[in-house]
This record gives structure tokens, sequence and C-alpha cells, in this order.
């Protein structure tokens, strides 16, 4: 692969993954109610329901996915009923308090593992984009492999940076919403994100 190649790469996906979605907005959320060190696990859980897709991706089993509209419309429902799922319930907590890094009682590491990994399952739109995007900077005449990593690498390191940046905006923030009914409209509107995100997927199609 080139350098030019790379760099072109790399100036896309930074774009896109900066873009707010689902990953970004529960890496935000669990920011502000876990801290940033405690949201690190659910960044883990994050990247790694992506590395799952892209390799999907990248190893030619989304494009037999994308053909199945049945297989691809089971997986859309089922992740859009997640994100749905998870909407109702982020907004049914308006009422609790930030958790903060030092308490006990804060969700186990496991539980934000998983909900990280469920998150980023939840969008097989991924799997489109991994197909229509990843052959864009291919060279059909050099080691498929090789190059395959080097994309994947990439666009995991540039996704944790952007997670990174989204989490710790949270645990900042995480001060100013302590004040009034700030948090609770906070954990409304990130309901409703999630559960609009919810609908949008379940709407789309190919």
């Amino acid at each position: 692969m080139s350098l030019q190649l790379w760099l072109a790469y790399v100036a896309a996906v930074f774009l896109i993954s900066g873009t707010p979605g689902p990953n970004m907005l529960l890496a935000m959320t669990h920011g502000i109610h876990h801290g940033l060190s405690r949201t690190f696990t659910t960044m883990a859980g994050l990247l790694a329901g992506l590395a799952v897709i892209l390799s999907i991706s990248l190893g030619g089993l989304g494009a037999v996915l994308l053909a199945s509209s049945h297989a691809f419309d089971a997986i859309k429902y089922l992740g859009a009923a997640y994100l749905i799922y998870l909407g109702i319930k982020t907004w049914r907590s308006a009422d609790a308090g930030i958790e903060t890094e030092g308490r006990p009682d804060a969700d186990s590491a496991w539980a934000r593992f998983r909900i990280g990994v469920l998150v980023a399952l939840s969008n097989p739109k991924a799997i489109l984009f991994g197909v229509a995007f990843f052959p864009q900077f291919l060279d059909r005449s050099q080691p498929m492999a090789g190059q395959a990593s080097i994309l994947l690498l990439s666009f995991m390191l540039i996704e944790t940076g952007w997670m990174c940046v989204y989490a710790g905006g949270g645990a900042k923030l995480a001060i100013w919403l302590r004040a009034g009914r700030r948090m609770v409209w906070f954990n409304r509107s990130a309901g409703a994100a999630f559960v609009g995100a919810g609908l949008l997927l379940g709407a789309f199609r190919r």
C-alpha cells in the first residue's frame, strides 16, 4: 500500500469516525456516569465488536450477508431492537445520580464491556460500510492480507482516539451535570438518541 493511498484512507476514516453515532454516544454516556478510566472497558467492548464486523467485511462474509436480504434484515432488526431497549433503559434511569469512578456499585467491568460489544454489533450498516469503503483502498495487484491488516489497524487506532475524546469530554461534562436536574435531561436526551438510532436503523434500506 502506497503512503499516499494510506494517508487518504486515514483522512477519510478520521472524518467518518468522528461523526457522532451510537458508539460515540455510548462512550460519552459512560464517560459521564463512570469516569474516563472505567470507560476504557466500554471502549474495549466497542472496539471488539467493530473488529468483528470489519473482519467479516474484509473476509468476504459481509458480501454474502448483503447478498442475502433475509440474513441482513434479521441482523438489522435485532440491532435496532437492542438500541431501542438501551434507549428506554437510559431514559428510565433519568433520575439516577452520576456514578463516579470510586463507587463500588458502578456497573461491573464485564457489564460495560458486554454493552460495548452489543452496541458495536447492533449496526449492520458497518458491514455495508466495510464492503463498500475498504475495497476503494486496496491494491488488487498486491497481497490482500497485509493491506487488510493495515486498514483494520489504522481504523481501530483512529476509532480509539475519537472514543477517548468523547469519553473524556463526558467525564469533564459530569461536573457540570451534577447541578440541578441537568443529569435527568441528559439521560432522557441520550435515551431518546439511542431510540432514534434504533428506529433509523430499522428503517434503513440498502
